[in-house]
Order: C-alpha cells, then structure tokens, then sequence
C-alpha cells in the first residue's frame, strides 16, 4: 500500500506569499491546493511577519503537511529588499519548525530547472510547466506567486532522492548545527 506524503511549499515574499500543497502517492503528484496571501495591505513589516507566521502554521494545522519546502533568497542589490525577504522566510521556517514540521530550501534557478529544464525561465513557462506537470484543465496563471509556491513543493519532490545537496532541516538544533554563523 503506498502512503501518502503532503508537501506544503512557499515562496516568501513581503507583499505576496504565494503556496501551494501537493500530494505524492509513488510517482503520482496532485495538487491539493495553492493561493497567495496578500500582505500590501497591511502597514508595516511587523504586520506582514505575523501574519506571514499565522498563514504558515493555519496551513500546516489545516493540511498536515510532512515537509516544507521554501524558496531561499536571492542576492539582489537592494539591501533593504534582501533583509525583508529574509525576515519573511526566517518566519515561515520558524512557524515549521515550531511544528517540528522539517524544512528545506532551494535557489530560485534549482527550482525553475526543476520545474521547465531552464533555470532562466519566466514565471509564466513555469506555470505552463506545471500545469502540464500535474493535469491541470485550467490554471489560474493570475496567481504566479502561488504557481511559484507550487513550483516549490513539486520541485521538493522531485529532488526528494537527493535532499543531501540542499539544506533540510528537522528541527532547530539541526538548523543551528547547519548554520553555526547564525548563531550569535
């Protein structure tokens, strides 16, 4: 009997956390579900990490994922963009790690290849990707940071034989065994 494994996967982001839920049972993929979280709205940084955390822990609470998988930062010239971009993923991996919900992170372009072939590909050949990728009729390609947050999960799963090139972690002593320069 095949078990079934649930992926939730996040691309974090300050004004659009986009997500998206997969099912695996063997080699079948389905999506369970994906949207986005607007956070424009609200009016500071504080405001959109706390809800970036709730968001994260309501979806592990509703969906039970086994793993979370999250898009890494990428290195960018604006500071000040990076920092924010990093506060809102840190959020997101410590609403699963406080689910003791293990994590792993991958690069934009790991997860672009995954997906199309080409780590240089539009956000939309990523969502015609997946729609190929996992049967869809119809994909709302409006919502290309919750395609992105899909992208995520499928590209985990896909790469799940060899997790050891990215960093997963299952809890915050391994996150911190991993990451000693974070300590401080």
């Amino acid at each position: 009997m095949q078990t079934e494994k649930i992926i939730l996967g996040i691309d974090p982001g300050t004004t659009i956390m986009g997500f998206g839920l997969i099912s695996v049972k063997g080699n079948k993929i389905e999506m369970i579900s994906m949207h986005e979280l607007i956070l424009k709205k609200y009016p500071n940084h504080e405001t959109k990490l706390k809800y970036i955390f709730e968001r994260t822990l309501s979806l592990i609470d509703e969906f039970h994922p086994d793993e979370v998988a999250l898009e890494a930062p990428f290195f960018g010239k604006n500071v000040q963009s990076m920092l924010k971009l990093g506060r809102a993923q840190g959020v997101a991996m410590a609403a699963s790690l406080y689910r003791d919900v293990p994590i792993t992170e991958y690069s934009p372009k790991k997860i672009k290849m995954a997906i199309t072939g080409n780590g240089n590909a539009s956000k939309e050949q990523v969502a015609g990707m997946l729609k190929h990728l996992l049967n869809l009729k119809e994909f709302p390609t409006k919502y290309l940071d919750a395609s992105d947050g899909l992208a995520v999960a499928v590209c985990h799963h896909f790469n799940s034989a060899t997790i050891s090139l990215d960093k997963s972690y299952t809890g915050w002593d391994s996150f911190l065994k991993q990451n000693p320069d974070r300590l401080k």
